[in-house]
């Protein structure tokens, strides 16, 4: 196994991720648009590229390990380790991916915790409304344990809904 090996999978890995950006993208705007048909099929394609990850990271971590070894660094060393020790121009090129790497993985978790907003508060209006059907309101008691309050009062209903 050689850097190239490894450089490779690193690229792959970038794909794989950039691809994760897209997928994690494309649900959010199906949440902020309250599309949610098609909300299934979209978190599926977010799981089938995560298990691709998942099988790419274990490539990487192999070849991460041998080109380690090669270079006189421990079995667990970083990429960034990796990048330090490595010749010219693979120094330079595993810096990049690195970078990529942090770049990425930095986007994909604001995606998803804006995706975790998203679903939080359509969760939260669907239960709500719920439960205006149902004639209760859940309030919270002053020991913080949900209760139903009893009283029903007047709404506005929305008929496009």
């Amino acid at each position: 196994m050689s850097l190239t090996d490894l450089s490779s999978v690193l690229w792959r890995a970038r794909e794989l991720l950039e691809l994760l950006l897209f997928k994690l993208e494309e649900e959010q705007l199906l949440l902020a648009s309250n599309r949610s048909r098609w909300l299934a099929h979209a978190t599926r394609e977010v799981e089938v590229v995560l298990d691709q990850i998942r099988q790419t990271e274990v490539a990487r971590a192999a070849y991460a390990q041998a080109v380690a070894i090669e270079l006189g660094l421990p079995a667990e060393a970083s990429l960034g380790q990796l990048a330090d020790a490595a010749p010219a121009p693979w120094s330079e090129l595993l810096h990049q991916h690195r970078k990529a790497f942090l770049t990425l993985t930095s986007e994909i978790g604001a995606v998803a915790e804006a995706n975790r907003d998203l679903l939080t508060a359509g969760q939260r209006a669907a239960r709500e409304t719920m439960l205006a059907f149902a004639g209760t309101v859940e309030t919270y008691s002053p020991q913080g344990k949900t209760v139903s309050g009893g009283v029903r009062r007047p709404s506005l209903v929305d008929e496009a809904i």
